[in-house]
């Protein structure tokens, strides 16, 4: 049964959407889960602090990648809510097209960056062969999970996402095949676990791309949909490109932070990685109620709905900060077990740092559950530079703990990034918000 977004009770609408979404996030993150528990457990300590010290990196490739099929699909909503099916699939062609050329970009300009980033960011010796080794398969993918997301992305945008979720499943089933067949029987190490990412994310572009080129009844692409039209990928670069900055800001910001942490250590970097594992399991449903309502509210702007989007905004408001109250609980209570997962036998030095890490993220969860709500929501509205100045707000925050937070408290300090970085990308998004609402949705 299709889920009408532009009608009914609000919030039952966009949790019913936002529950695959979830779920589709959960088996995305286990991609790296899975590489993470295999390569810590089949190999090394260090091997794990390697596969994890990247992720700074790994976020600002990838994340700048990504960022831009965030925006590309957001004309698609709103064509879809104002019910022009023409040119709702004319940006869906268009996003695929900008898609595959930037991906390619991307892939050949993050071979170059890889191995100079690393070093910038101070990455243990002992470590670093390892790392580059990783990386250097891992971003052949990036076309093909650009590709992915952008698909899903589109799928979304008129409503699905419950197609996307299948894709997945079986995509995360080929990753962990592969993973145990590659790291655990062939003994490939770290370049096996990259390599099972990378055919993980051919399987899942491929299925995504038949569904929504072929199979989903509320599209209908054409050929001529998928040519260049500069006039309209131009439209597109503008509302992803601020998107991507986003990414691409904070994760400047979380490379410089690595570079911080890097100076504990290797088992530092191993603690950091299985806790911030942790953090991400928790952040899932946050995030697909911010991405489900991002939805929820290009779908309702394209309509003329504004009423409805207020609406959105309170309720699921509450709702997030509901939530954030239960995974601070998981995080404080469940923690501890979960980072033995991804190491056998931790040593009493990495749990402390882990629990240090979890205990001060647990005791901030709200802000990052407002940070979720109104950046999403005016990305749907086309407001899409309030990413880069969300971005920039976290920047700060990341750069405040690496160069002063570390300095005075040592690794506490550390600890204390993540809600910095919340809560300086909070205010301006909030203020952004109160004025487009009181100038532009009350009209109404």
């Amino acid at each position: 049964m299709k889920n009408d977004m532009l009608k009914g009770r609000i919030v039952k609408s966009i949790v019913l959407f936002a529950l695959p979404i979830m779920a589709s996030a959960a088996l995305q993150y286990s991609y790296n889960l899975i590489d993470n528990i295999i390569v810590g457990r089949y190999i090394s300590e260090d091997a794990l602090a390697a596969v994890g010290g990247i992720g700074p990196v790994n976020n600002f490739i990838i994340g700048t990648a990504l960022g831009l099929t965030g925006g590309f699909t957001i004309p698609v909503s709103q064509k879809f809510g104002a019910g022009d099916k023409k040119a709702m699939n004319l940006y869906a062609g268009s996003s695929i097209l900008l898609s595959a050329f930037i991906g390619i970009i991307i892939a050949v300009l993050a071979h170059l960056v890889s191995n100079p980033i690393l070093r910038l960011i101070n990455t243990p010796e002992n470590i670093i062969e390892m790392s580059a080794a990783y990386v250097n398969i891992l971003y052949f993918g990036v076309p093909l999970q650009m590709l992915f997301n952008n698909f899903t992305s589109i799928a979304r945008a008129v409503g699905d996402s419950k197609k996307p979720t299948l894709f997945i499943i079986i995509s995360v089933i080929t990753n962990l095949v592969l993973d145990i067949l590659f790291v655990g029987v062939f003994n490939r190490g770290v370049e096996g676990a990259a390599l099972a990412t990378v055919i993980s994310y051919a399987v899942a572009m491929f299925f995504s791309g038949i569904y929504v080129l072929r199979k989903q009844p509320l599209l209908s692409i054409k050929k001529s949909d998928l040519k260049p039209n500069f006039k309209i990928q131009w439209e597109q670069l503008k509302l992803g490109i601020p998107v991507s900055l986003q990414f691409t800001i904070t994760s400047v910001g979380s490379m410089i932070l690595q570079s911080a942490i890097n100076s504990f250590g290797s088992t530092a970097v191993a603690a950091i990685t299985a806790a911030g594992r942790v953090e991400q399991i928790t952040n899932i449903p946050m995030s697909a109620l911010g991405v489900g309502n991002s939805t929820f509210v290009a779908q309702n702007f394209g309509a003329g709905n504004y009423k409805r989007i207020i609406a959105s905004v309170r309720k699921i408001l509450v709702l997030d900060l509901l939530i954030s109250v239960v995974c601070s609980a998981v995080l404080i209570l469940a923690g501890p077990y979960i980072v033995r997962l991804f190491i056998e036998n931790p040593s009493a030095e990495i749990m402390d740092y882990a629990m240090q890490y979890l205990f001060t993220i647990g005791g901030c969860y709200s802000l990052v559950s407002l940070l979720f709500v109104f950046r999403n929501t005016l990305q749907g509205l086309g407001y899409t530079y309030a990413n880069t100045i969300a971005g920039a707000g976290e920047l700060l925050g990341r750069l405040l703990v690496a160069y002063f937070l570390t300095r005075l408290f040592g690794f506490v300090g550390v600890c204390f990034a993540g809600p910095a970085a919340w809560l300086l990308a909070d205010i301006p998004l909030i203020i952004l918000y109160i004025r487009v609402k009181n100038c532009k949705l009350s009209k109404l």
